[in-house]
């Protein structure tokens, strides 16, 4: 019994790519893009280059919905749009953090809920993806997106983006500007899902 429900879990985290299935994407894509267009700071509570947004909430109905590899696709799809309509001011790698700290929250978050696909495992899925999320964001910005951006801008200009007087290192702006800025956005995505996902389930499902 056991093995038989293992089975039916991991059937169910295969990627169907059927054209019903690739509209769908495409579909939830274009929400992805318009809301990170959309995106602002929180200028008094975190470092003004953290911008708040909802782009990564489409991406997690599609891996609800379809599987982790939807999710990651729109996070993918959603990025190249913004660098080829918008542009990027930060050489791209605004836009890869984007990519690889929305993947930790959408991938784990699905797994975890296609293997049962209740609510409970819907909540687990998102705490076990705010986790996730909030750690790979404080070491690739650590030791990959802030090296990178100390390329192009100076350490100091930017941690004066930082508020208060508490952000004055890499660490520091790690401990108190990524982590709970991350761990704030995941939550609010969170409460997102759980109000329209089953609203949109049908339509998702379709």
């Amino acid at each position: 019994m056991n093995h038989d429900r293992h089975v039916r879990a991991a059937g169910t985290l295969k990627m169907n790519w059927s054209t019903r299935n690739l509209v769908k994407i495409a579909m939830l894509s274009a929400v992805s893009f318009v809301l990170m267009m959309l995106s602002f700071p929180i200028v008094a509570v975190f470092p003004a280059f953290l911008k708040m947004d909802l782009s990564d909430l489409p991406a997690l109905l599609g891996g609800f919905a379809i599987g982790p590899a939807a999710g990651v696709l729109v996070e993918l799809i959603k990025n190249i749009l913004i660098i080829l309509i918008k542009g990027t001011d930060t050489v791209g790698i605004g836009e890869l953090s984007n990519f690889i700290v929305g993947c930790c929250f959408v991938v784990p978050a699905s797994v975890f809920y296609l293997r049962h696909k209740d609510k409970k495992h819907a909540v687990v899925g998102m705490l076990i993806g705010t986790v996730v999320m909030t750690v790979v964001a404080c070491f690739t910005n650590a030791f990959l997106i802030l090296p990178l951006y100390q390329k192009f801008m100076p350490l100091d200009q930017i941690l004066a983006a930082a508020p208060g007087n508490a952000i004055t290192s890499v660490r520091t702006l790690v401990l108190f500007g990524i982590a709970p800025f991350n761990l704030f956005k995941s939550i609010v995505l969170s409460a997102g899902t759980m109000l329209i996902y089953k609203k949109l389930s049908p339509v998702l499902h379709k």
